[in-house]
């Protein structure tokens, strides 16, 4: 007898081999069979007929370290078919704290900061009221709708020993080795590996590299050595903007994987089109200069392109530009000063026009205007910078600033999310099916204001799957599901077979797809969000309970935190 029975579905397992017509029992939080013709007595059934059932997707880099205090659900990523998460990335988790008040603080800021975390939202939505990682997981567990493992964090760490010298200097041999015990301690506590990041994107409130950017080459090894004793662990890093591209990136992420035991890496982040094949093949190069020596290292690409949200007020990105840091980082009325004074544009747009990551965003006039706050501004919400120059009379780069002041610096503008060609969707297939790269990044629960990648499950089954048929549904789940699952050594997850966790998608295919991104104003402290729903997810089963029935979230909560060594190995 079963608990519950999905009845004559189409299902896709998660292995990429073809469909059948077959039903799924689940029985207290497990499948125990997938069959023709399976018993319906006593059973709750779920009729899937002419629907995909399949495992729920794995995203392995989001940032939902907050987010369960305020929404256990962990909106919006289960409507887009996501079950497991994987948190603590890039070395900003908000667990260990110290005794000190400070540390919360600083962690609050710094997160404000880097991961787009409205400050309002982060205390009043947080309780912070534990100490260790451990604490940390168990106060996070009965809160969650899907499952969540986390890693320990960088950042944190350095915080904790060091203090506001975290920020200063690299560490003593002694402070390293007190980092060591606490990331040991978080490892024992079930956490799902180390995390860490020398991104020059990446800097706190007061404008400084964020506490891992201090760290010493031989302070990122030391700590990787960490994971060599716990079972079901991993490491994700960001070595900077343009990822591994010379043989010293390449053998830091070698050495950092072999220091674990050759447990994975994963770096952060890939983007592919049509234009820059190549240029991602040369960083797929880190994953074969890692398996020559005995290590792993796989590159995370996101599905679409990140269409970031920027504005002069968080001035987060732009802060990357050399020379730029400075401004950004001054208060708001000084920092309009600056920007309205024609020397210093000049003096900003030559800087922009460099040779550096970032020269791509300098071309201001096929920036697009998102959003605008002043009523006069309203007539340039959705159209171009270089249309709205051509219209004003000027240059674009002082169309945009003159729309930011007048704004309050609070303009919404960035490249807008043009539909991908066939050809990208092509080059980036491409790319998922090369095993030195997996799909991932979506950086859920962060930038909340900035990104909306969090629906790339929904987008690649309605784009390169339906619409263009570049590969089958079948891959594509294998592609979201059973290669995350496998990467992380997940237990029983990401496939379909007896004895895997019911958790389950039924889906329709011919519907599959992102509702638009809107703005949603529901955090904590009364901030906006950017939030899509989703058509075509039917049902999300978590341990064989709904907690998303005809595109709505239920108030099951049947998730759990997923602990390394026994849901990882």
């Amino acid at each position: 007898m079963f608990d519950t029975l999905i009845r004559g579905g189409w299902v896709v397992d998660g292995d990429g081999g073809p469909r059948r017509r077959a039903d799924v029992g689940i029985v207290e939080g497990r499948i125990t069979d997938i069959g023709p013709d399976l018993d319906t007595a006593g059973a709750t059934v779920l009729d899937a007929d002419g629907r995909i059932v399949c495992p729920g997707f794995v995203d392995v880099h989001t940032h939902y370290d907050a987010q369960p205090f305020w929404d256990g659900t962990l909106s919006p990523s289960p409507l887009h078919g996501v079950t497991t998460v994987i948190g603590g990335n890039c070395g900003f988790t908000i667990a260990p704290l110290s005794d000190d008040p400070a540390d919360g603080e600083y962690l609050m800021r710094m997160l404000s900061r880097v991961e787009g975390m409205p400050l309002e939202s982060l205390r009043e939505g947080v309780p912070w009221d534990w100490k260790s990682t451990a604490e940390f997981l168990d106060a996070v567990d009965p809160l969650l709708a899907i499952n969540a493992g986390y890693k320990v964090g960088h950042s944190a760490l350095r915080r904790v020993v060091m203090s506001d010298d975290a920020v200063q200097r690299e560490a003593t041999e002694a402070e390293v080795a007190a980092m060591a015990e606490l990331l040991r301690a978080g490892l024992a506590a079930g956490a799902m590996g180390f995390s860490s990041t020398w991104s020059t994107t990446h800097n706190d409130a007061e404008g400084r590299p964020v506490p891992s950017r201090h760290a010493a080459r031989s302070e990122l090894i030391q700590l990787c050595s960490v994971l060599v004793d716990f079972p079901g662990t991993g490491l994700e890093f960001l070595p900077g903007i343009g990822g591994p591209v010379d043989e010293e990136s390449r053998q830091l992420l070698t050495d950092m994987s072999l220091a674990a035991g050759g447990r994975q890496l994963n770096w952060n982040v890939m983007q592919v089109t049509a234009g820059n094949v190549d240029e991602c093949l040369l960083k797929l190069e880190a994953g074969t200069h890692a398996a020559e020596r005995g290590a792993t290292v796989v590159a995370l690409t996101v599905p679409t392109l990140i269409a970031a949200r920027l504005s002069f007020a968080s001035g987060f990105v732009l802060d990357a530009i050399p020379g730029w840091a400075d401004v950004m980082f001054l208060p708001r009325e000084e920092k309009k000063r600056i920007l309205a004074d024609p020397a210093q544009r000049k003096r900003l747009d030559d800087l922009a026009q460099g040779d550096h990551p970032l020269r791509r965003l300098a071309n201001w006039g096929a920036l697009t205007i998102f959003d605008t706050v002043n009523p006069v501004n309203a007539r340039f919400d959705g159209r171009t910078v270089a249309h709205i120059a051509a219209e004003l009379g000027c240059d674009p780069f002082d169309a945009l600033l003159d729309i930011a002041i007048a704004d309050d610096l609070q303009t919404s503008f960035g490249r807008a999310d043009v539909p991908a060609s066939r050809e990208d969707w092509e080059a980036r297939v491409g790319i998922w099916r090369d095993g030195r790269a997996v799909i991932g990044a979506s950086d859920a629960g962060a930038h909340l204001d900035l990104l909306a990648t969090f629906n790339y499950p929904t987008r690649v089954l309605a784009e390169p799957v339906r619409q263009h048929g570049l590969l089958e549904l079948e891959e594509a789940v294998h592609l979201m599901t059973a290669v995350q699952a496998d990467l992380y050594g997940l237990v029983d997850r990401g496939r379909l077979h007896a004895g895997a966790h019911a958790d389950v998608l039924l889906i329709d295919e011919s519907a599959v797809d992102s509702d638009p991104v809107t703005m949603r104003p529901d955090l904590p402290g009364g901030a906006a969000r950017l939030y899509a729903g989703a058509s075509g997810i039917d049902e999300v089963l978590v341990a064989g309970v709904a907690v998303v029935e005809a595109g709505t979230f239920t108030r099951a909560r049947p998730g759990r935190v997923l602990r390394s060594g026994t849901d990882s190995r």
